[in-house]
């Protein structure tokens, strides 16, 4: 090295594949590990102490899951950015065909039948929106960021996807959409004006709004505000739910001794209640420890976010941490009665096949920010270099 000269002004030799595993976040690995393994043993549970049909399934989902993790890490950050647009073009095409010839379920469209595995392309679109706008803002200096004219596209590129979901129909996910594209437009540095602009005209908009929802769209609302008024139907599972949170107390009944869920009160037990499960067996402690290993894995994903070089890199950790942290907290706040009953489930825990790749692939996109930290990205993606 020459003397005086700066170190970030050389251009060391590309990250090799050795140095890439070298880099990967294994303590965050770990992490998903012992996640998982949670929703592996209540699955079990559920299952009244079988590992078929769900438990054995959601392993092997994950093992593959595992695989793309490692894989999407190890993939250069500047191909992210280069293909995130076509990614996300593909998803929204995915959704058109869940418009056309989507399989129906529960009362919804959703889903495409792919004979081995039904795909819920809305789930991945929630990752897709977060590689577009990243790069979009990428490409932004603060100031332009703050004029409105700039906001045009990325507001395209959230609500586009919103109206397609809502369509199926699936207000949940929908919100999710929204609330994980205005996460992003936040932390890529759009006044606060702005959202309080939007908020005052959302608000505005509840009286017309509600006469567009469906009417099971309205009895959660309505059920929300007052579960008792129809206890034994919409309000049954969020009633189901408290009384299973409720006696479960400090350490639970025990494994498998959950009487609300082996007595099969408790609806939806292996996908968006599991939470419920888990606190009825395990109690406030097997809540909280869960919990914890959640507030790990996200802290893990604001700690790369903040140690990235490039403002791709950071805004796809961010938004990706945020999109997973609005999978965690609407989940539970739902089977707690402090939000209306949505179909979000519990990242890593609940079973799912989308659900669980959707999860993977995030945290894989996290890593491989943590992999890549120290690649700059030029704001035309052009003036690339390892510092």
């Amino acid at each position: 090295m020459a003397i005086g000269m700066p170190s970030s002004s050389l251009n060391p030799p590309e990250l090799t594949l050795g140095s890439k595993l070298q880099q990967i976040n294994w303590g965050l690995i770990l992490l998903l590990v012992l996640i998982s393994s949670v929703g592996f043993a209540m699955l079990y549970s559920a299952a009244n102490g079988s590992w078929t049909p769900w438990a054995v399934r959601q392993a092997i989902r994950f093992g593959v899951g595992l695989v793309i993790t490692l894989g999407i890490a190890l993939i250069d950050i500047r191909f992210l950015l280069r293909w995130s647009y076509l990614f996300y073009f593909l998803s929204l095409g995915l959704l058109g065909v869940v418009e056309i010839a989507g399989e129906i379920g529960m009362g919804a469209q959703r889903w495409i039948d792919l004979g081995f595995f039904r795909l819920q392309p809305s789930e991945l679109m929630k990752l897709a929106l977060v590689l577009a706008l990243a790069r979009y803002f990428h490409h932004l200096t603060y100031e332009e960021v703050g004029r409105i004219r700039s906001l045009f596209v990325p507001l395209f590129l959230v609500f586009a996807p919103a109206v397609l979901v809502l369509r199926q129909p699936d207000l949940g996910t929908a919100g999710m959409i929204i609330l994980g594209g205005g996460a992003i437009f936040f932390l890529a540095g759009v006044r606060m004006w702005k959202f309080i602009t939007v908020l005052v005209l959302g608000l505005s908009a509840i009286p017309v709004g509600w006469q567009f929802l469906h009417t099971y769209q309205k009895n959660r609302i309505l059920t929300f505000i007052n579960p008792e008024n129809d206890p034994l139907g919409a309000g049954y599972h969020i009633l189901q739910s408290k009384i299973a949170l409720g006696s479960g107390g400090l350490f639970g009944k025990g494994f498998l001794q959950g009487s609300q869920s082996h007595l099969n009160f408790l609806p939806e037990k292996q996908t968006d209640f599991i939470f419920t499960m888990l606190a009825e067996e395990m109690g406030l402690a097997g809540a909280v420890f869960l919990l914890l290993l959640y507030v790990l894995a996200l802290g893990y994903g604001f700690a790369i976010a903040l140690r990235s070089s490039s403002q791709f890199g950071r805004l796809l950790a961010l938004g990706t941490t945020t999109t997973l942290f609005l999978y965690v907290f609407i989940n539970i706040a739902m089977v707690m009665g402090l939000i209306p009953v949505v179909g979000v489930p519990l990242p890593l825990i609940s079973y799912g096949g989308t659900a669980m790749l959707t999860a993977m692939i995030g945290f894989g996109l996290i890593i491989n920010c943590y992999v890549h930290r120290d690649v700059e990205i030029g704001r035309q993606g052009l003036e690339d270099h390892q510092s």
